[in-house]
């Protein structure tokens, strides 16, 4: 099912620029569906950490390491799905 998950998507954006303190990047740059990793915004496994480590302060959810995969950490948009998923409590 899609749901317009587009404040959750600015929401992810500003978590990831302020978290990960992306000098010279706003929220508003990073297209929902650019790769985060590699040749996207080039983040790395430190940077994915810290990434989960916010999401679960900041959503109260728990991102278990098994979880932590590259198909949740595509893009803005998989997170979002991710984050949501967790929220309403579907399994990832």
């Amino acid at each position: 099912m899609m749901s317009d998950d587009a404040p959750l998507r600015r929401e992810l954006k500003t978590l990831i620029v302020n978290r990960l303190r992306l000098e010279g990047l706003t929220p508003d740059r990073i297209e929902d569906d650019a790769p985060l990793f590699g040749a996207g915004l080039g983040l790395d496994s430190v940077d994915a950490l810290e990434l989960v480590v916010g999401l679960e302060q900041e959503y109260g959810i728990v991102i278990k390491s098994h979880e932590i995969d590259k198909t949740i950490f595509t893009s803005v948009r998989t997170l979002a799905q991710f984050v949501a998923d967790a929220r309403a409590g579907r399994p990832a």
